[in-house]
């Protein structure tokens, strides 16, 4: 500026004269205007590559913030989306309510890093899907501070720390971890802290679901002057409608830390807190002879439970006796039992309010109430039942349920399980519930686990381990059973007994895991091309029967030129060419046979007079083609 101002007088002296006729002054001078200019221009290059230089520390200073937002992103999937809208709202309202521009581009980077804190938080307490307990909160308050501490090293050329120190902090003072309140909390941090709120509302956390923007704007206008600074409401409230608007538009885009300090200051998160002054307490004893009554009743309820529970191997049976003796001490609407199957919970059994839709259920481990349970190993009381995954996919089927009490199924294995009741009313279990349930659970998972055991082991002796099949054991039982219905009912029964042809030479020549493979896909090509009432068997080997209850006489030819062709087609598709084919035998109950070894041995034997006429019509052919050449 100084260059400039000296410039302009050298300029306006010379300029005078220049009219006055003296020459050689103005010639004098002629040189020194030069030199400002040049000096000029120079200053102005360098300040162009100071601004520039500028410019790519604030673009590298903001993709610095953005980067350390990725951490708070892998530790809270909820995060997801969620840190884009709050400092798009953040700025906006910012700018509305006078900040200048260092606290403008402070409040940004503090609503991009406001959550870093949740860090030095354990998982399962971020990511519970239900409330949390005292204990749990006060973990979770510590996290403004740790993410203050962090950020303070960073040493930011704007304010950050005190706005990520003080955004739960609310109007009133009932806030954390300070109780500031008024104009003592910074209006970035006031701002945050209304913005934050309606986010949070407007998204799916694990605890709940989301509610509509109208509905979340209500909520915030409610708690003006409690939670919230009147004038940021008020801003938002006008402006909300269009920062929606706009970002729907937009396209998608080492210090010692406080992890054990204790903050006195805020009473509850506004889900409210899982201790003995939140629990529904149900109806109290009048007198202590009531209490004393309930207590054996308890007592002698658990004892009779217990000892049913080890006498049946049967799980259905099992899992009756409990969803009937459990509800007498502890009621629900609704029970499920969730059997985990490698990664996933799948309902074994479900009674009572909405059992279609949970029955439909399958919840991944980690996600979800039931999820949470069995990832973490702890139980829930009072957790929203619609956190489920797949809670909501039919909208008819919405359930009106509202609280949930899970506990894990422990066995010898780890958690093989989740126990989980239901009911309609909201907070409507007591730490008595969930003491009874505890009492339970191990007992519960043991007789469970047995009786799972003892299902494999009973399905394996019935069934064919290769292609899922029933084994020939599994065969003639059923072949009795239905003779004796065809007594009984004067109908008719075809059975036919189907063995492979060339299948030694596909194992010779493609492996006997090819062959495996073959005998699968035959296996499943006999169930899909027969009625949901017939039967179909391996009998061992590469010989399969099929059992047709009250077939059309004269049709059992057709239905064994049908089952041949899958022979042809499986070989064409493991092996690429006609390697295979299948010899088909019937028998018809009475007119063949009259018990199930009859019928089979009749079966087999025209099974192989038709394997032997079709290996002479292949040899035959073979000796045509010989003569031919």
């Amino acid at each position: 500026m100084g260059s400039c101002v000296v410039g302009l007088t050298v300029y306006g002296t010379s300029l005078a004269l220049w009219r006055s006729n003296n020459l050689a002054t103005a010639l004098l001078l002629f040189p020194v205007v030069y030199w400002i200019y040049h000096s000029y221009h120079v200053h102005r290059e360098r300040l162009d590559v100071e601004k520039k230089h500028v410019e790519e520390m604030a673009g590298l200073h903001l993709r610095t913030i953005e980067a350390l937002a990725l951490a708070i992103e892998a530790k809270d999937d909820t995060t997801h989306g969620h840190l884009r809208r709050v400092e798009m709202y953040a700025v906006e309202l910012g700018k509305e309510l006078g900040l200048t521009d260092p606290e403008l581009q402070g409040l940004r980077a503090a609503a991009i890093l406001h959550d870093i804190g949740k860090l030095a938080v354990p998982e399962h307490i971020i990511s519970k899907p239900g409330r949390l307990t005292a204990v749990e909160f006060e973990k979770m308050k510590i996290h403004p501070i740790v993410g203050a501490e962090i950020l303070d090293q960073v040493e930011f050329p704007y304010p950050v720390a005190p706005i990520v120190r003080a955004h739960h902090e609310k109007w009133d003072g009932s806030g954390y971890p300070a109780g500031l309140s008024g104009d003592d909390i910074p209006l970035g941090a006031r701002i945050l802290a209304a913005v934050d709120c309606l986010d949070a509302l407007t998204s799916d956390r694990q605890y709940r679901r989301s509610i509509a923007i109208e509905d979340a704007m209500n909520h915030l206008s409610s708690e003006s002057g409690k939670s919230f600074d009147p004038r940021v409401v008020h801003v938002l409230t006008q402006r909300y409608v269009d920062l929606e608007r706009r970002l729907q538009d937009e396209p998608v885009r080492n210090s010692r830390l406080s992890n054990l300090a204790l903050v006195c200051e805020g009473g509850a998160p506004a889900t409210g807190l899982e201790s003995s002054d939140k629990f529904h307490t149900g109806v109290a004893a009048t007198d202590f002879l009531s209490s004393i009554a309930a207590a054996r009743q308890e007592a002698q309820t658990l004892f009779e439970l217990t000892g049913e529970l080890g006498s049946s191997l049967n799980l259905d049976e099992t899992l009756s006796v409990l969803a009937l003796r459990l509800k007498r001490m502890c009621p629900y609407d609704c029970i499920a039992v969730y059997i985990r199957r490698g990664d996933k919970l799948i309902p074994e059994y479900v009674n009572g309010e909405n059992f279609r839709l949970f029955s439909a259920l399958e919840i991944p481990v980690g996600e979800g109430l039931s999820g949470w349970v069995a990832e973490n190993r702890k139980p829930i009381v009072n957790g929203n039942p619609s956190v489920e995954p797949g809670y909501h996919d039919d909208a008819d089927d919405a359930s009106t349920l509202r609280s949930a009490l899970a506990a894990p199924l422990e066995g010898l294995d780890g958690v093989i399980g989740v126990l989980t009741l239901y009911r309609a009313a909201q907070d409507a279990f007591t730490r008595d519930d969930l003491r009874i349930l505890l009492a339970l659970t191990q007992k519960v998972a043991l007789s469970i686990e047995n009786a799972l055991r003892y299902r494999h082991a009973e399905t394996c002796a019935t069934t064919d381990a290769l292609t899922g099949l029933p084994n020939a054991r599994s065969l003639f039982l059923h072949l009795d059973g239905e003779i004796a219905r065809c007594k009984r009912q004067h109908s008719s029964l075809t059975v036919l007994v189907c063995d492979l042809d060339g299948f030694k030479q596909v194992n010779d020549r493609f492996g006997h895991l090819e062959g495996n493979k073959l005998l699968r896909t035959i296996a499943q090509g006999l169930r899909d091309n027969c009625r949901e009432y017939d039967y179909v068997a391996r009998m061992g080997g590469d010989e399969f029967v099929v059992v047709l209850p009250g077939y059309p006489a004269g049709a059992e030819k057709a239905k064994a030129r049908q089952l041949s062709e899958i022979a042809k087609q499986a070989g064409l598709l493991h092996c690429g060419e006609a390697l295979l084919s299948m010899s088909v035998g019937e028998a018809i109950f009475l007119h063949d046979g009259s018990d199930a070894e009859q019928l089979l041995t009749e079966a087999d034997r025209r099974m192989y007079q038709s394997k032997q006429v079709q290996k002479m019509s292949t040899q035959l052919a073979g000796l045509r083609n010989e003569a031919s050449k």
